[in-house]
């Protein structure tokens, strides 16, 4: 089946994506209060979509990393983070809950993962960080099952205007 024949879940169903849309802005003002900085909260979605295999959404996440400060040298370090002396203990901590939510299959947040990653976080911040996770990787899963294209980075400021009305990819 061709990517031009496949259901477009976005623009099938509008309201659904614009309700994933206006709960993702939730998230975001979850993890505001939270103190969570645009730092952390994009280093974990962009390390999310990678391991989720999305490129759209990891090209979303890469420019708004950039904008947010964060240099190509980071990014580039994000898949070998463990080996990586460039993140900090909260950035370390926020990794690796990414990873056990990408893998929520495998063994949930294992009680290891959940006693390393509340020894740096707050609770207010590993719960913002949790729903960080769920969001992205919701949205993973929409732009992967429906195989979005990742257009050319001229076009991506069209392709954030339309998500933000629901008429995404």
């Amino acid at each position: 089946m061709s990517q031009e024949s496949r259901v477009h879940l976005s623009r099938s169903a509008p309201a659904t994506y614009q309700a994933l849309g206006a709960f993702s802005k939730t998230v975001g003002e979850l993890s505001d209060a939270a103190g969570v900085d645009d730092r952390l909260k994009e280093l974990v979605q962009i390390h999310t979509s990678q391991l989720n295999g999305c490129a759209y959404c990891v090209r979303v996440h890469v420019e708004r990393a950039v904008k947010a400060g964060i240099t190509a040298d980071t990014i580039a370090q994000l898949p070998v983070w463990r080996e990586s002396g460039v993140f900090s203990d909260r950035e370390r901590a926020g990794l690796e809950l990414a990873e056990s939510f990408a893998f929520i299959s495998e063994e949930g947040v294992s009680d290891e993962v959940y006693d390393r990653v509340g020894g740096v976080l707050t609770e207010q911040e590993y719960v913002a960080l949790s729903w960080i996770l769920v969001a992205i990787n919701a949205f993973n899963r929409v732009a992967i099952a429906g195989r979005y294209s990742v257009p050319p980075g001229a076009d991506l400021v069209g392709e954030n205007r339309d998500a933000a009305a629901g008429r995404a990819w």
